[in-house]
């Protein structure tokens, strides 16, 4: 099994892409042990030095790392993305569970037809760019003009999602849907 490994615009994320499906669905973004014990995958990795983040896309891993150098932790996470497959495991521990990407969102009723809008415009313009840097961005919310996106994988802690958020995604919700005003990472 080959498993490739690309740079993200985050310094502290790597990509893994082990050349096969990783998670049919919604990506799911784990952030410590405890959210981890919901994936085998996730959770294996995490009990590497270091690890502090893992998100699971359609074809791809990123690892989120601390301050240690990725000379050490990568060969390490290489092996356990490697020894899952191979084991034949499941990416998720119970495939019943279902990832709800609606829950917690927040507009006024009102506003339904500019959210269908403006998550149709996430979908097809702007996870599948951020996907290919090892993040997603979800829909929160919409309120007063302001669309709430949630940052996840790479993008999450990334330098550059400011300007993604600022100069990319708020320009592009401004120009195609009447009344968004601005763009607010929660």
């Amino acid at each position: 099994m080959f498993i490739q490994t690309e740079a993200t615009p985050n310094p502290a994320t790597l990509k893994f892409l082990p050349g096969r499906e990783v998670l049919v669905g919604e990506p799911r973004d784990f952030r410590d042990m405890e959210a981890a014990s919901a994936s085998p995958l996730a959770e294996a990795l995490f009990e590497i030095g270091g690890v502090t983040g893992v998100f699971l896309g359609s074809d791809f891993i990123s690892v989120t790392k601390d301050s240690s150098e990725w000379g050490h932790i990568k060969p390490a996470v290489l092996g356990a993305i490697m020894d899952h497959f191979l084991s034949g495991r499941p990416v998720l521990a119970d495939s019943s569970v279902q990832h709800d990407a609606e829950e917690g969102e927040f507009f006024a009723e009102d506003d339904k037809e500019t959210v269908e809008v403006i998550k149709e415009l996430l979908a097809t313009r702007v996870r599948p760019a951020v996907a290919m840097d090892g993040g997603d961005i979800t829909f929160k919310g919409f309120r007063d003009g302001t669309v709430f996106l949630h940052m996840q994988g790479a993008c999450s802690g990334c330098p550059s999602s400011t300007a993604t958020l600022k100069s990319g995604i708020e320009n592009l919700l401004r120009h195609f849907v009447p009344g968004v005003e601005a763009v607010q990472q929660i």
